[in-house]
């Protein structure tokens, strides 16, 4: 620490201190219009003016000594510092300081007695509103340069600049054109950081940023990805004026994205449903809650008396929080009499959590996030954080760019891999060989660690046999993948200090994506690089939706209790029946493709689909909503009408995110709350309130009639959870699992005494390489993968609701000039894309972000039937579906009309 005098007082900062810093310590407040404290410092306004020691300096970029005498009482230094603030309004016109304006340099006009009328410029270089987020006024930029070093420092966009010279410089697209035709990604950080207003949100929110908290401000968790950022909701009335992103949040420290900073107008879309559906003569029709809940409680009761406990399943929610997730799978288990529940994480990573288990003995990454900032060697596998995970790719490249090493590993040439140190582009399908190529090269080159591996793992004797086949020359004819690269980026994960690996779904969304998470944890395990040695981060799964960590977590599983517990264990089920009164069914239930299959057998006979649009996310929809139409009773909960919605017999219309109170768990196993912004539209409800009402009208109460209940009764099902709380988290923020008491810290990293396996080691995997599902041949010649784009959410049914449609307003297929020229296919021109299961039409995006022979698309928007293409292939172990490979073929399509 050092120590120092600020006006008279000692105060103690931490050593690197800036006198800023002392100074806001000591109680004192300075104007600092050029500084930020999530950027660093420029010391170029010159509006924070001290003395120290007898000299004036700046004190955002003089560093704090000890015995330092700093003076910034004294009135010389008030003039100075009025004087700096003066000269910069001086230039600007006169709505920048008025006393109506809510700026930074506003403020400091007022609190230095700076006159008003001294802002006398001229309005002449005029504003740019042509970005549904991000307007711009030019007069009122001072060229702070703020907005610069947030897009590049914190955001990693590199999309502004400062252009013209003297007083003619100010900010602009680097591109040149116009915002909206510029690379911003519209995290908003510039929007926060601006201190003059030039940089504003258009409408309610404008003017507001995240540097004071207010009583109008919600704090809650994001609803939109995994990465779980803490949010401040401005709320006007019973309104959103703005959602803002918290400074001391744990995850993202003051950044967002798009969609958690902007992407609220689905709130207010005259789509939202406000009542309930029921269908009567073919169509869905308005009725009451009580005839709608009465419905639903009879067709329960119909479906169990006509074909048992095991004739109803229920699709929980991932969007939900882990309070409804606990309900809902109570409610199957209690009340119904069956494990029938599941949730969408058997569509992305249900693979980790088998895979994780089997390696390490739990469901979850192995390491907080936070110790990324450690690493000097990152390994990102089947990922594009850049886009599907913006806040935690941010990070990662502040983290490359600070001189760790970036291993990408991803067939596509997008996001951090145009920053990567060694990108290697495996075809679609052969994880395990490119993960065995890796393993093979730090056994033969000794880049493993034999103590840990002889102290704390198992299988290293099988696995070495096996690694035998896969010598990186072998490996490059089964994954395209050079082997001098295999060789190179072995050995730079291998000679790493602190290596990491994150990866997503580029991993676990295949035939045998179970063993691509068990081979890819191999090489922390060889390396010694996870349990808490020191020796490295770990491995860790980058989750998609924002509570699919959570929905497992509370038990929304069919052979899985709260915390992981089997259905097939005698403890784990007595646990369970001593909180809730009941017997627990010992047989595993339907996962979620088993049930669509059961539907169209006859053999289900009541599907409960709960904020999950089935039709548009899952693969093969055609099959999908054969089952939904086969079922004799669908109830959806939903907040607009979507693809599933119409195959439903009852629609309930429900509350989002920012609508509801509970917890969500992000994707480094950290429990946050969630807190009610802004009550739902009309009569929607929240899911936790439907489901007691079913269980009500049903004859049967679930006990814990508020989320803060249920979150104390599953920590006595679950030991790994009974540390929880809501009024700890209250207190504390954000609170890791496993926690098993209150005055426990919680583990933020796992297995530093041992791993969680029945024999306390990791266990090494030598699942052999085999083949994906689908290959490409002369009828279908392409391979497609399908992902995430930026500004879009799952579905789309959120962000398609909003300014989000202006950025991004129809699907794309990107494909190589070289196939583009193959099939006749222009750049901006409609396509037809064809499999063995489906059609699709997308306007075809040329370009070499992805391989010859391979095209990408995503899902957003469900009419244009992106995964009636894909097959029902799936993980052999986990039943997750193999989005990733597809065999297709493409040919122009007709522009319509």
């Amino acid at each position: 620490m050092t120590r120092l005098q600020v006006d008279g007082v000692l105060v103690d900062v931490p050593a690197g201190a800036a006198l800023l810093d002392a100074v806001r310590v000591a109680g004192a407040e300075l104007p600092s219009l050029c500084h930020d404290d999530r950027l660093r410092p420029a010391g170029s306004c010159r509006t924070c003016l001290v003395r120290a020691d007898g000299r004036t300096v700046a004190a955002c970029v003089t560093p704090a000594t000890t015995g330092m005498t700093v003076d910034t009482a004294g009135e010389e230094m008030r003039n100075l510092r009025r004087d700096a603030v003066a000269l910069i309004a001086s230039v600007l016109p006169p709505y920048a300081v008025t006393d109506g304006a809510d700026s930074e340099l506003a403020e400091a006009c007022r609190s230095l007695g700076v006159d008003p009328e001294i802002a006398s410029g001229t309005p002449l270089r005029g504003r740019d509103e042509t970005h549904p987020y991000v307007h711009l006024d030019r007069d009122l930029c001072i060229a702070c340069g703020r907005c610069v070093r947030m897009c590049a420092d914190v955001q990693g966009t590199f999309a502004l600049t400062l252009t013209g010279r003297g007083g003619d410089t100010v900010v602009a697209p680097g591109t040149g054109g116009s915002w909206a035709e510029s690379d911003c990604v519209a995290c908003g950080g510039c929007v926060d950081t601006c201190p003059t207003g030039a940089i504003t949100q258009p409408g309610p929110g404008q003017g507001l940023t995240s540097r004071r908290a207010g009583p109008d401000r919600v704090r809650t968790t994001c609803g939109y990805c995994g990465v779980g950022c803490t949010l401040d909701v401005v709320v006007d009335g019973d309104q959103v004026a703005a959602v803002l992103p918290a400074r001391d949040g744990p995850v993202n420290r003051g950044h967002a994205c798009v969609k958690g900073r902007f992407s609220y107008g689905y709130l207010t879309s005259p789509e939202r449903l406000t009542e309930p559906l029921v269908r009567r003569n073919g169509d869905l029709t308005p009725v009451s809650w009580d005839e709608a809940i009465g419905v639903v409680a009879d067709g329960l009761r119909a479906a169990v008396e006509q074909g048992g406990p095991d004739a109803v399943a229920a699709i929980s929610s991932a969007r939900a929080t882990n309070e409804e997730n606990y309900l809902v799978q109570k409610f199957l288990r209690t009340v119904i009499g069956t494990n029938n529940v599941d949730n969408c994480s058997r569509l992305c990573h249900a693979p980790s959590a088998a895979g994780l288990t089997a390696s390490f003995g739990r469901a979850g990454g192995t390491d907080p996030f936070d110790d990324v900032e450690t690493a000097d060697c990152l390994l990102v596998v089947g990922a594009n954080p850049v886009e599907a995970h913006p806040v935690v790719g941010a990070r990662l490249l502040q983290r490359a760019l600070g001189g760790a090493t970036l291993i990408v590993a991803d067939p596509r040439g997008v996001g951090l891999a145009r920053h990567a140190d060694v990108h290697l582009r495996p075809r679609p399908g052969t994880n395990v060989a490119l993960f065995h190529g890796l393993a093979h090269v730090l056994v033969a080159e000794g880049l493993t660690d034999p103590d840990f591996l002889r102290a704390r793992a198992t299988g290293l004797d099988e696995l070495t046999t096996l690694l035998a086949d896969y010598p990186p020359e072998r490996v490059a004819e089964i994954t395209g993948v050079p082997a001098g690269h295999i060789m190179e980026a072995a050995r730079l994960y291998g000679r790493a200090e602190r290596p990491a690996i994150l990866y997503g779904l580029g991993v676990t969304e295949h035939l045998h994506g179970t063993d691509g998470v068990r081979t890819l944890a191999n090489l922390p395990i060889l390396r010694g690089a996870v349990g808490g040695t020191g020796r490295g981060f770990g491995i860790s799964p980058l989750r998609g939706q924002n509570n699919v960590q959570g929905a497992s977590d509370m038990g929304a599983l069919p052979d899985l209790l709260p915390g992981y517990g089997r259905v097939t264990d005698p403890e784990a089920r007595a646990r369970a029946e001593a909180a809730w009164g009941r017997p627990v069914p010992p047989k595993p239930g339907l996962r979620i493709p088993e049930m669509f299959e059961a539907a169209r057998d006859g053999r289900l006979r009541a599907l409960w689909i709960i904020g999950e649009d089935v039709c548009a996310t899952d693969p093969d929809s055609r099959r999908v909503a054969e089952a939904l139409d086969a079922c004799p009773l669908v109830v959806v909960n939903e907040l607009f009408l979507g693809e599933t919605a119409r195959h439903a017999d009852v629609v309930l219309p429900v509350a989002s995110w920012l609508e509801k109170d509970g917890t969500f768990v992000n994707f480094d196993r950290r429990f946050q709350r969630v807190r009610t912004a802004v009550r739902p539209p009309g009569g929607a409800r929240t899911d936790f309130a439907v489901v007691h009402a079913v269980a009500t009208a049903m004859g049967s109460g679930l006990g814990c009639p508020t989320p803060a209940d249920a979150l104390a009764e599953c920590g006595r099902v679950a030991p790994v959870f009974a540390g929880l709380s809501h009024a700890r988290l209250d207190r504390e923020g954000a609170v890791p699992w496993p926690c098993p008491s209150p005055d426990h810290p919680g583990e933020a990293t796992l297995y530093t005494e041992e791993f969680a396996t029945a024999d306390g080691r990791a266990h090494l995997s030598a699942a052999p390489y085999l083949p994906p599902g689908e290959t490409p041949d002369a009828d279908y010649p392409l391979l497609l993968v399908t992902g995430r784009r930026w500004a879009h959410y799952n579905s789309g049914s959120m962000t398609r609701r909003g300014g989000n449609l202006l950025l991004d307003a129809q699907g794309l297929l990107d494909l190589h000039p070289e196939d583009a020229a193959r099939y006749g296919v222009r750049d901006g021109a409609p396509v037809t894309v064809d499999s063995r299961h489906g059609q699709a039409r997308l306007i075809a995006r040329v370009g070499t972000d992805v391989a010859p022979g391979q095209v990408f698309c995503a899902f957003h928007f469900p009419a244009e039937g992106v995964n009636s293409l894909t097959s029902e292939h799936a993980d052999t172990v986990t039943s997750c579906p193999e989005y990733k490979v597809t065999a297709v073929r493409l040919v122009p399509a007709v522009r319509d009309g």
